[in-house]
């Protein structure tokens, strides 16, 4: 077919407004009239097969690839009829193409199509959702109202109206109408509560009364209160013109009402303790004088609550403290040194005691409350009526760490007695407290207790509130212990001056408990410690026995008679003279001799330790270490004078008898009679 009969048969697409619909008009060679053929491929599609087209489409595409090869390949030979095959297979070509729009146009129609469909089905889907959520709406707002329904109460409901047996004992017939109301729940409802009305109604009347009644009492108030504060005034001015009056009667009422005062600011523990103390000085003794120290009104900023205007204050300085922060942040140490001064933080008031004595000694003792760790502690101070001579030996004696160690026993105060702190101190880094007790005080146990507060060691609380019958069942019994105490400690102190002047000082009442002459001497008396005691070879046998702490005192003594030198180690109990000391010895002469090694030494020991109620002398028995030290010169002068003469050796005896013995030794041991029987004289075996 020519390129021009081609051109002639080209027809021509007439499409509709969808663009769906096609008109196809062509030329008839021999008829004179034009025939014109309408069609629609729209419909076209709906007749034809899209498998059979897309078959149609791969042999298409087949066939317009071996129409190029053979174009191709007649191209490369060349030739004179090569020309019109190429031109041939060209007019195939086309043909083909045709094909191919054609089937592109109803590849085309079809997905239109398609997607027409799908937009339909996807209106219906949004319709009969639509339709369902509507439907659901409804449902819900059904249901609220079913529930509001349900749910509904009448303010009658909320009235507590009186039973129904009252309502028709009390309530008059024309309100109750029991013909009625009996077998009408609703009617008998409406009757109650017209019942209920008439009854508030007469109380609303009473109420005006009562009112009326309160506003002329509280005229007559205002018109007192106006006479009490002209009073106030003139009460004052007696108050300063009985002042005088006061002093010299001892009866200090000006004092002691603002002393009460001040005690409302107290912390719970430290007005326990000043309650009881005040309490039990005022009925038993009347040397004990209570007062209170410290920041007044920091204890009232304590107590009182904060305000807006503060907060708005303290919001400020948050604000430029954070500002502060983000410029120089501080370290973890500075934190940490923080927390521990706040968490180790005093009350700004303290409770200060004042034990008086008949010498004119006094003893001070200062109260603290740490507030974060829910405990006291306690300061002392001692104020002599007299200059006393020092003792280098006595240096421990009236210190604070030592004064009131173990006033019972066991209780040193080197650790706090709340298990609760423990847990804390782990927060903040503090190993120990005992490090802080020269700044605080020491927490003992009795201190607890003066302040009512008492905490149990198998359920540890951070919080525990003060008891003042606690208080009050120790406040006697720790009074006396601390009289007890501080003068055992100046009697003490008087004695260790003589002692380390070589002078031991016996009384006159314990003076039968000596012969008149005692030949051995004390040569050396000084104060040593824990480790210097320890390390002693003769007092193994008293550590082994746990006699000896490190709260105790210890001293070191020297006696000598002759070539003969008695070596004394003493462990000084800190509630001497309730607890006597313990005496170890060993005596240097022909050898070195102890208990372990010389059963007479041992009965020596015996007779200082053992035997020590013969030498408490008059109470309380401050003159018991003396005492116990005279006994052991006495005891030397009769293991030496008893002692067998070497007739070898030629001259007078070293240590002559002097002593008046009954029996020299008893028994296979070879004990000597170390026992004075006054007013004999002699010595004689126990």
């Amino acid at each position: 077919m020519s390129t021009e009969s081609a051109k002639k048969r080209k027809t021509k697409v007439i499409r509709s407004d969808g663009g769906a619909a096609e008109k196809e008009v062509r030329k008839g060679r021999g008829d004179a009239d034009q025939e014109t053929k309408s069609y629609s491929e729209e419909a076209e599609v709906d007749a034809r097969d899209p498998a059979k087209d897309y078959d149609l489409y791969k042999k298409t595409c087949e066939d317009l690839q071996r129409l190029m090869a053979e174009i191709h390949e007649l191209k490369s030979k060349g030739g004179k009829d090569a020309s019109a095959e190429i031109d041939e297979r060209r007019i195939q070509s086309c043909i083909h193409f045709m094909t191919l729009k054609k089937l592109n146009r109803l590849a085309h129609i079809r997905l239109k199509k398609g997607r027409d469909q799908t937009h339909e089905a996807k209106q219906k889907v949004d319709a009969l959702h639509l339709q369902l959520q509507n439907l659901l709406y409804e449902v819900m707002h059904l249901q609220k109202e079913i529930t509001k329904c349900l749910e509904f109460k009448s303010k009658h409901e909320e009235i507590d109206l009186v039973n129904v047996d009252e309502f028709y004992k009390d309530a008059p017939l024309e309100i109750s109408k029991p013909t009625f109301t009996m077998n009408d729940p609703h009617q008998q409802t409406l009757s109650r509560l017209d019942w209920e009305l008439e009854q508030r109604k007469r109380l609303a009347e009473k109420y005006k009364e009562s009112l009326a009644n309160k506003e002329k009492i509280l005229k007559d108030i205002e018109i007192k209160k106006e006479y009490l504060s002209s009073l106030q005034p003139r009460l004052n001015t007696i108050m300063q013109a009985s002042l005088p009056v006061q002093e010299y009667l001892s009866m200090p009422f000006d004092q002691a009402h603002k002393q009460y005062e001040i005690a409302r600011h107290l912390p719970p523990p430290l007005y326990v303790l000043y309650v009881q103390a005040n309490s039990y000085g005022q009925a038993c003794d009347k040397n004990l004088t209570v007062a209170i120290d410290g920041d007044v009104e920091e204890a009232k900023a304590l107590a009182r609550p904060p305000e807006d205007s503060q907060d708005d204050e303290s919001d400020s300085d948050a604000e430029e403290e954070q500002a502060t922060t983000k410029r120089r942040r501080p370290t973890l140490g500075l934190q940490l040194d923080d927390k521990r001064r706040e968490m180790l933080k005093r009350h700004p008031l303290s409770v200060t005691l004042d034990l008086k004595y008949k010498d004119g000694s006094v003893l001070h003792l200062y109260f603290y409350y740490l507030m974060n760790l829910n405990i006291m502690t306690v300061k002392t101070k001692v104020t002599t009526a007299t200059e006393m001579s020092i003792a280098i030996s006595a240096g421990d004696l009236l210190s604070p760490a030592s004064l009131l160690s173990c006033l019972y026993p066991g209780d040193h105060g080197k650790k706090t007695p709340n298990p609760a702190n423990h847990y804390q101190f782990d927060k903040v880094g503090i190993l120990t407290f005992s490090d802080y007790i020269g700044e605080l005080g020491h927490p003992y146990v009795w201190v607890q207790k003066l302040g009512g507060l008492h905490f149990p060691k198998d359920q540890p609380q951070k919080f525990v509130m003060a008891d003042n019958s606690l208080s009050a069942s120790h406040m006697e019994t720790t009074i006396k212990l601390l009289r007890v105490r501080l003068q055992s400690r100046l009697a003490l102190q008087k004695q260790f001056a003589s002692l380390e002047h070589s002078i031991v000082p016996i009384s006159s009442e314990c003076l039968h408990l000596f012969p008149v002459k005692i030949i051995s001497r004390l040569i050396k008396w000084c104060a040593i410690s824990y480790e210097d005691y320890v390390a002693l070879p003769f007092t193994k046998h008293v550590i082994e026995a746990d006699m000896a702490q490190e709260t105790d005192l210890f001293f070191s003594a020297f006696i000598e008679r002759g070539t003969a030198k008695l070596h004394v180690a003493i462990v000084l109990n800190p509630g001497y003279s309730t607890i006597p000391p313990i005496f170890s010895i060993c005596l240097n002469w022909k050898g070195e001799k102890s208990s372990r090694n010389d059963d007479n030494l041992m009965a020596i020991e015996s007779e200082v330790n053992v035997c020590f109620k013969e030498l408490l002398g008059p109470k309380p028995g401050h003159q018991l270490l003396t005492n116990q030290i005279q006994r052991l010169c006495m005891c030397l002068d009769v293991y030496l004078e008893t002692e067998t003469h070497d007739n070898s050796v030629e001259g007078p005896k070293e240590f002559p008898r002097e002593k008046m013995c009954l029996r020299l030794v008893r028994g296979p041991n070879r004990i000597k009679p170390f026992k004075y029987n006054h007013p004999q004289g002699f010595f004689t075996h126990r």
